[in-house]
């Protein structure tokens, strides 16, 4: 009887502040949610029961292995994921100054996050600084240099070297920040391998003289191969592309074990440039093994050559009536590896997602790393006529092969779930980052997307008809308690009357 006249006293006026303020409550949650989800991609309702509510409900934890085979399974897991999202330096990376900088005087954006410009930061304390730094004057100078998080500070600290001696990591850091210009940028590094190899001969004679001698020496190996490898790059950039070829060439030869710059990327970008295949086939012969890390440019190209070979001929209508041929088949399965490899690449190549400028480190099977192979190598796929079409017919047949592919992969390992996170950190807050396999929105999204929906739909209709509205509350509330107001009979007509008395008085 209570529950029935409270209901009843209740106006249209209150239906509508109760409805309106339920849709407008969903609706800050439901923009809050979405906006979390664009920018960590996951739901932050799902974040906060998993971490937290879990465990005070008595969930496991999954952090706690309960053998120690499920120890060595989870450390062995974890290895895996580290190596899988191991960040690598890009092969390709533009300069600071005459690049990277010139783009943030023209648009007022900033193409490198703080992490990516940090990882560069550490790159040249490893490459280019070592324990007898001291001895050299200069080095030591620019040992600080490169510490330095202020862009005019290490400009300073390496013109304050200069003035010491000629420091071959004083000129490139110059040419990388300070030149405006691609040419400049140049004339600076000629100094700087003046000066670099005349330290790499004087530490090369002492480099069994010990440890100390001996990293010494390592480094100067560093700093040398690091100024030929971007005197080599300024001659691609400046239109000397065979001037390139053969520098690239003879410090391959020159230093074969150097592997980490992976300079065989910059080659067979050279090479596509001069349409040397027969060359690129034979770089990709000896890189392209089952032993050796693999990489966008590498999978790509040789799916660029197998292309080339049918492409100009190639026609979906023709194929669906007669099938496929060998060279055909061939070039769809290397099409399909590639994809496989890192499926964001076609879609930059097709133009149906914008290129930036890409960063100086990349995620391999990321969208990082997508965008550094797109933004050099998208103008060969255009040169090699039908290889654009080729790929746009076959490269989403390469999904059908791999039922879910963070369970398990085709030909190579499983794609791992780690690379957004990276590449969210890699690239600028502008770019929409490319997700795959392609996120369903979370639960919480549509569940709250649904509630702001009706209650918003119920709130206009009460405002809308308001008596109406009122007789539909009154009898859904009315049912809603009825299981209630028959308990409460119940245990009144049981319960003597003066101690129920007593308990609705407590």
């Amino acid at each position: 009887m209570e529950v029935s006249m409270f209901l009843n006293t209740l106006t249209p006026k209150f239906y509508v502040a109760l409805t309106g303020t339920s849709s407008l409550i969903s609706g800050l949650i439901l923009i809050f949610e979405w906006w979390y989800f664009r920018k960590y991609g996951t739901s932050f309702i799902e974040q906060v029961s998993v971490s937290h509510l879990r465990p005070l409900l008595g969930g496991v934890d999954s952090s706690t292995p309960s053998t120690s085979n499920t120890s060595n399974g989870e450390a062995d897991s974890n290895r895996q994921s580290v190596s899988e999202c191991k960040v690598w330096r890009n092969p390709l990376n533009l300069f600071r100054g005459a690049e990277y900088n010139r783009y943030t005087w023209v648009t007022g954006r900033e193409p490198l996050t703080y992490y990516d410009m940090n990882l560069s930061a550490q790159d040249h304390q490893t490459f280019f600084t070592c324990d007898s730094d001291h001895l050299r004057p200069a080095d030591a100078v620019m040992q600080k240099a490169w510490r330095e998080r202020n862009p005019q500070a290490r400009i300073s600290a390496a013109h304050e070297a200069l003035e010491v001696e000629d420091c071959a990591t004083a000129f490139i850091l110059l040419a990388e920040e300070e030149a405006t210009t691609i040419m400049e940028a140049e004339r600076l590094f000629k100094q700087a391998l003046k000066a670099g190899e005349g330290c790499y001969r004087r530490s090369q004679q002492l480099q069994h003289h010990g440890t100390q001698y001996e990293a010494q020496h390592r480094r100067d190996t560093n700093v040398l191969v690091y100024i030929k490898r971007r005197l080599a790059m300024c001659s691609r950039k400046l239109g000397r592309t065979r001037e390139a070829v053969k520098m690239m060439r003879d410090l391959m030869k020159e230093f074969p074990l150097l592997s980490m710059f992976n300079i065989h990327e910059n080659l067979l970008e050279s090479l596509l440039e001069l349409q040397n295949y027969a060359d690129v086939q034979a770089v990709l012969a000896k890189y392209d093994d089952i032993s050796l890390p693999k990489s966008a440019t590498i999978c790509y190209t040789a799916a660029l050559l197998k292309a080339r070979a049918v492409s100009d001929k190639f026609s979906p209508e023709a194929a669906s009536r007669r099938g496929l041929s060998t060279a055909e088949m061939n070039a769809v399965e290397a099409i399909h590896r590639a994809v496989e490899f890192n499926p964001h690449v076609p879609k930059y190549l097709l133009e149906m997602k914008s290129l930036i400028l890409p960063p100086e480190h990349i995620l391999k099977r990321g969208d990082s790393e997508a965008i550094a192979y797109a933004f050099f190598h998208l103008q060969h796929w255009k040169r090699v006529e039908g290889a654009l079409n080729l790929l746009h017919c076959t490269w989403e047949g390469t999904f059908r092969m791999i039922p879910y592919p963070l369970e398990k992969g085709h030909l190579f390992y499983p794609y791992p779930i780690c690379t957004e996170t990276a590449d969210r950190e890699l690239l600028p807050m502008f770019h929409e980052v490319s997700v795959y396999p392609k996120k369903e929105l979370p639960f919480f999204i549509l569940f709250t997307a649904g509630l702001c929906s009706f209650t918003a739909m119920l709130a206009l209709l009460t405002h809308q008809f308001p008596e109406l509205m009122g007789v539909f509350a009154k009898a859904f509330l009315s049912t809603l308690f009825a299981p209630l107001n028959f308990i409460m009979e119940k245990v009144e007509s049981i319960l003597p009357s003066s101690l129920w008395h007593q308990l609705t008085r407590i």
